[in-house]
């Protein structure tokens, strides 16, 4: 008999809010309460209220406005179990890439080689120059994290390193990025990929650690924080 897949915070958040919208506290049509003030009476952090949201649109039950807030548009017939599961936490994964990768950066800095500096220097380039195209590096911005992998000689961190990037194409991942994505922000991840390669280049584990772990956690900040950042209030 197959186990149940546990469900995800944002999966009982998102029930949460709808248990409210049928009993007419937030009537369709109308803009759900500021999200400092939501996330208060649910009794919950702003990133898992940001993921229940956007599960919610994904579902079709709101309508997120960037800049203006989050409108119900359908409460339909569903009950409490009606959000499926649509992936892992995105903060959740960005903060087990935070802890992986920045140990799997100290690895690889032990281990660095001139070779595998110019391949990682050349493949920031590629990110550089796609983000400057007004393209999407994200081919490039994997193969930049895989290559670490690979320096740091761990089978088993290099598969982890793979799956936890690949969940960025999970439903719920991929439609928050969907709202926060932009030029900008990959100029910003440019910036810190070349901050990470600098660090590996001098040998310094702590340095390869801590750059790694400082370009994950503003990641998340950019990735989770920047859904509904102009209705914070």
């Amino acid at each position: 008999m197959k186990s149940q897949e546990p469900k995800r915070l944002y999966q009982s958040v998102a029930a949460e809010i709808l248990t409210l919208i049928r009993q007419g506290e937030f009537p369709v049509g109308e803009r759900l309460p500021p999200e400092r003030e939501l996330a208060l009476r649910l009794g919950v952090s702003r990133p898992s209220l940001r993921e229940a949201l956007i599960a919610l649109e994904i579902g079709g039950r709101v309508e997120i406005r960037m800049g203006s807030g989050v409108y119900v548009r359908d409460t339909g017939a569903d009950d409490e179990n009606a959000v499926g599961a649509l992936g892992d936490s995105p903060s959740e994964l960005m903060q087990a890439r935070a802890a992986i990768e920045g140990s799997v950066a100290a690895l690889a800095a032990a281990r660095m080689t001139a070779a595998m500096v110019d391949r990682l220097r050349r493949t920031v380039e590629r990110m550089r120059r796609l983000a400057a195209a007004g393209k999407t590096p994200v081919d490039a911005d994997r193969q930049f994290h895989m290559l670490i992998a690979e320096a740091a000689g761990n089978s088993v961190l290099a598969r982890f390193v793979g799956e936890l990037f690949d969940s960025r194409h999970d439903p719920i991942a991929a439609a928050m990025r969907g709202h926060t994505e932009s030029a900008a922000t990959w100029t910003d991840a440019v910036r810190e990929h070349q901050d990470i390669l600098r660090a590996l280049q001098s040998g310094d584990p702590l340095a390869a650690q801590t750059a790694m772990r400082a370009h994950l956690m503003a990641s998340e900040e950019r990735w989770i924080g920047g859904v509904l950042k102009r209705d914070a209030d």
